[in-house]
């Protein structure tokens, strides 16, 4: 894929060809913070190799993209590869395979609101605050007598149920939340970036046919119980399987219309977009063949459209606002982890706008986003799939983690798996960029006009002195142009957003729509200044 034209705002990946991702930044700052941070990229999480005692499946993580990470507390920006480091869930098909990304890029520039890939430097990240909510918080009885959940909680049992029925009365049970989270797709053929997987799917080519379990109404459980929005939910969650250039993977993708429309990963499905062949299959064990009918790169979004679905009845999941999400919201992550199709995990949401990069690791452009930062364990093959609220709508697309150990430890593949560290594109943005695929094949971003410099020690995204390629670093005429802005001028908040890197103002700029006005706070010469500008646009990943 080529770079990005130099008017744009994207980031420019390295000319070399060299196969980096994107230099890792510190830890991104909890939404609560006024401090926001660079984000690291994360690598893709591969499927580890199978237990001796199952057969390997075939069904590998799908993700052309590279895993968006950040960067773990104290983590060296001058050291690529660190532990701790986010991964997109992606991950080799088949036992033993194992696709790694390359090492973190050591420099760059880009134009702010666009690719990015590698940085001079990163500052250190301060103690991240405590997360809104703890994983895990009382979800059992309440109040003495036990015996069941008060009517509004979403995770409740029905009454007397569970082992031994009714705990004590104030004795309090804690939901079994998994933490460990790795980027959700599972990818073969050298993707991946050093884990291990092994994918549940069949050597046959097959399917395996995924039971939702018994009729929560049969089994007295709420609706809104984990057990009765699962149950609902499962249906409309596909497993995309993925093959093109000598690659296979394995993702998670969802129905986004009644017209057959499935929204998932980019990086799901990035082999497959020329020539490759792609299919889709449902909890009932159905397969149907789907075609890419958009894809953005930038935003690791892609749309896929079914073939052959006849009188199928299609029920799309509902789409919740993600702006009002609130740290501590209860989170249902659905997907195929390692290949095992209809997974379903609980937690919730730990922070908001967290800024994170991701590359394919191949020298391609990055994809950035101002995250939903989950609890909910995610690891390879939950690329794609949806995040739910306690409403059992989606409230953000599952895309990447952080795992720890620098992306190995997991047994059988060496592989690194959950450790409580994924990250969603929130649903606000996937709707509209899936919306913006299918009605014209190509995705747009908003732009500011300006290089900017990838590095940093934490105090803004600096307006690059010389332009990529030659060109200017300020677009002539411009956004940033016609508001004054100038080569060496730090950018230190969009509204009222902090910016502390040119990965955290790409992430926030590319959460705006183009045409919107923003207002952005810069120094120069030690003074701060303040001026209004009007986003501008371009088409396309080229």
């Amino acid at each position: 894929m080529s770079a990005p034209a130099s008017t744009d705002t994207l980031v420019q990946p390295p000319q070399d060809g060299s196969r980096e991702a994107p230099a890792p930044v510190d830890a991104p700052v909890p939404a609560a913070s006024t401090e926001a941070v660079s984000p690291a990229p994360p690598v893709p999480p591969q499927q580890p190799s199978p237990p001796p005692a199952a057969p390997p499946v075939a069904g590998a993580a799908a993700a052309s993209g590279a895993a968006a990470t950040s960067a773990g507390p104290g983590m060296s920006a001058s050291e690529p590869g660190g532990a701790d480091r986010p991964h997109q869930p992606e991950g080799p098909t088949g036992p033993g395979e194992s696709g790694g990304y390359g090492s973190a890029g050591d420099g760059g520039t880009g134009q702010a609101g666009g690719w990015g890939h590698g940085s001079t430097g990163h500052p250190t990240p301060p103690p991240p605050p405590p997360y809104g909510g703890g994983p895990g918080g009382p979800v059992g009885p309440g109040g003495p007598g036990g015996g069941g959940m008060p009517p509004h909680d979403p995770w409740a049992m029905p009454p007397g149920s569970g082992p031994g029925g009714p705990e004590p009365g104030g004795k309090k049970r804690r939901n079994g939340l998994v933490v460990g989270v790795v980027v959700a797709a599972l990818v073969a053929g050298g993707i991946g970036g050093g884990i291990g997987f092994w994918a549940a799917d069949r050597s046959d080519g097959g399917s395996t046919t995924i039971s939702s379990s018994a009729d929560p109404e049969k089994l007295n459980r709420s609706p809104k119980s984990v057990a009765g929005i699962a149950a609902k939910a499962l249906p409309s969650v596909v497993t995309v399987r993925s093959s093109g250039g000598g690659e296979e993977g394995t993702g998670t993708g969802f129905v986004f219309d009644k017209e057959g429309h499935i929204l998932t990963n980019n990086h799901v499905v990035a082999n497959a977009t020329e020539g490759g062949k792609l299919t889709a299959t449902f909890s009932d064990g159905k397969k149907y063949d789907a075609h890419v009918v958009g894809n953005a790169q930038g935003y690791d979004i892609a749309v896929l459209k079914l073939s052959g679905v006849g009188d199928r009845k299609l029920d799309p999941l509902p789409v919740a606002n993600s702006g009002e999400v609130a740290v501590g919201d209860a989170t249902i992550a659905i997907g195929a982890p390692f290949g095992l199709s209809g997974t379903v995990t609980t937690g919730i949401v730990s922070a908001k706008n967290r800024p994170v990069a991701s590359s394919d690791g191949q020298g391609s452009q990055a994809s950035y986003m101002n995250a939903l930062q989950t609890d909910a364990s995610i690891n390879p093959g939950n690329s794609g799939g949806p995040l739910l609220n306690s409403q059992g709508a989606v409230v953000g697309v599952n895309s990447a983690i952080q795992s720890g150990g620098g992306g190995g430890g997991m047994e059988g593949g060496g592989q690194a798996g959950s450790v409580g560290l994924g990250f969603a594109i929130p649903s606000n943005q996937a709707k509209r960029v899936a919306e913006q695929l299918i009605d014209t094949g190509e995705p747009v971003y908003p732009m500011i006009g300006a290089t900017v410099q990838l590095g940093g020690e934490g105090k803004g995204a600096t307006i690059s002195r010389n332009g990529e390629n030659g060109s200017e670093p300020v677009t002539p005429n411009g956004p940033a142009d016609k508001a004054g802005l100038k080569p060496g001028d730090v950018i230190t908040k969009l509204d009222d957003t902090v910016i502390d890197s040119g990965p955290t103002l790409i992430g926030t700029i590319w959460s705006h729509k183009p045409d919107e006005k923003v207002e952005v706070t810069y120094e120069r010469d030690g003074k701060e200044h303040t001026v209004e500008l009007t986003l501008g646009s371009r088409k396309g990943d080229k």
